[in-house]
């Protein structure tokens, strides 16, 4: 890659070229992270994003949005502070993602429900508490959705005592087409720049959120989504839809 290539033109001319590519390469399996995600609201379950690092604006994307599904979670590490009582220090620990038994309390804190879907997004997913709350959520019967690089994970090793990573343990995997170490213009001498799994994490989310509504539009069920809290209305509006789910998903209180 030249130096040229290294500049706001260039990010922009390579990754909207691999988001091209993946809105056409990804159509199945989107069409399966869909699916997941419909029949979790149908049967009045809640979806649980689960990331660390940067992989949580991926979750922000799927949990309390304008315009994203009412019944989700947004579970992330500081949980075992904000509700299991734990010390903020805890959060210091350069460490903590790879200490064993810290998805078991995440999952615990959740208190999700047999119904509910799990969306893990890492994009190497070989991280110990990544693939520890995969196993657990296979192990509890809950579907499971994996946003994650398949080209990353494939080309480093499994950092999990089981020897297995995220995608190994998904019912459905959305690849984001991010490569290796993620960053996406190669400097000369070395390295590169410009991270590119958000931006083809949140198409791919986006996209499967855009098809389950659209079955679930098919089979005559509104889906359950907020509208802005800065339009007239809409704080209002989003209050009485959350009210199904009141004790469920962390906006709503009991």
């Amino acid at each position: 890659m030249s130096v040229e290539s290294v500049s706001a033109k260039g990010f922009a001319h390579e990754s909207l070229a691999v988001l091209q590519h993946l809105t056409e390469s990804a159509r199945e399996d989107v069409a399966g992270a869909a699916e997941l995600i419909a029949d979790c609201v149908r049967a009045d379950g809640v979806i649980q994003a689960f990331g660390t690092g940067h992989s949580q604006a991926i979750v922000l994307e799927l949990a309390g949005r304008a315009g994203g599904l009412v019944p989700t979670n947004r579970l992330s590490i500081a949980d075992l502070v904000l509700y299991g009582g734990d010390d903020p220090s805890v959060l210091d620990d350069p460490l903590l993602e790879r200490r064993p038994g810290v998805a078991a309390r995440l999952y615990d804190l959740a208190v999700p429900h047999p119904q509910d879907l799990f969306v893990v997004i890492s994009n190497s997913g070989v991280n110990n508490v990544i693939v520890e709350m995969a196993l657990r959520v296979k192990e509890q019967g809950h579907r499971l959705l994996a946003v994650t690089s398949l080209a990353h994970t494939r080309a480093v090793p499994a950092g999990h005592p089981s020897g297995k990573k995220l995608a190994d343990l998904a019912d459905v995997v959305l690849d984001n087409a991010a490569p290796r170490g993620d960053a996406l213009l190669e400097l000369p001498g070395g390295g590169a720049v410009c991270a590119l799994s958000t931006l083809t994490g949140v198409m791919l989310v986006q996209m499967a959120v855009a098809e389950a509504s659209a079955r679930l539009l098919a089979a005559g069920e509104h889906p359950p989504v907020y509208v802005s809290a800065n339009v007239p209305g809409g704080f209002e509006g989003n209050l009485e839809l959350e009210k199904k789910y009141t004790g469920r998903i962390r906006r709503t209180a009991g």
